[in-house]
């Protein structure tokens, strides 16, 4: 019987180093690669969601615990599609229009893949257009906002209407966030969700997705 114990506990403390090994003994010992992505990754990265929830840590721990699961990811990734493993979903990530931050995003983006996703980053100061342009070409179900800035909001608002205007948006959910956005902002652009942190982040794409 594996102890899925040791790789969430290594996921949970940030040790790059020995998440790739526990992938590939958990594997070596017969377990599938779905398994290790669901009892190991998954639930470690829900941990963190849940403890950066709760103000237990902080964004630094959550950067680390991210970097072990990607490392442990490299290793994974080959054989999830290998076995024929599907995405729970493909969720395009960027930060809006007229503001470089993203730290937020990246953090969105990393919880996301945690989760099961697969996340295509679509990087900082991208356009209404180009959002959903890139949306389209990557196939994804959900396009996640993220502003740090009230003078960027604006282009929250314009990328929804597009999407409805192009007669997308039954296709394609849409949730945003940040420190300046409130629920009251998502309503009122008509954004499918809102999130206050990366992880109420997974949270919402879960409800919004069904996954």
């Amino acid at each position: 019987m594996l102890n899925w114990n040791n790789l969430h506990d290594a996921i949970l403390s940030g040790d790059i180093a020995s998440t790739p090994k526990l992938v590939e003994e958990a594997i070596s010992e017969g377990a599938s690669p779905e398994d290790v992505l669901e009892k190991g990754l998954i639930a470690g990265m829900a941990d963190v969601g849940a403890k950066f929830k709760a103000n237990d840590i902080f964004v630094p721990e959550v950067l680390i615990a991210a970097k072990a699961m990607h490392a442990a990811l490299d290793i994974l990734e080959p054989l999830l599609i290998a076995s024929g493993v599907k995405p729970k979903a493909t969720v395009a990530v960027g930060t809006v229009k007229g503001d470089l931050h993203d730290i937020g995003k990246n953090l969105v983006a990393m919880m996301l893949k945690g989760a099961g996703f697969h996340v295509v980053d679509l990087g900082i100061d991208i356009a209404p257009d180009a959002f959903i342009t890139r949306a389209e070409e990557a196939n994804a179900s959900l396009i996640a906002m993220s502003s740090l800035l009230t003078t960027s909001m604006p282009s929250m608002k314009a990328t929804i209407k597009i999407l409805k205007e192009r007669g997308l948006s039954s296709k394609i959910k849409t949730i945003i966030g940040g420190a300046p956005v409130t629920q009251e902002y998502a309503d009122d652009i008509g954004a499918d969700g809102y999130a206050q942190d990366a992880s109420s982040a997974v949270d919402k794409a879960k409800q919004l997705l069904g996954a």
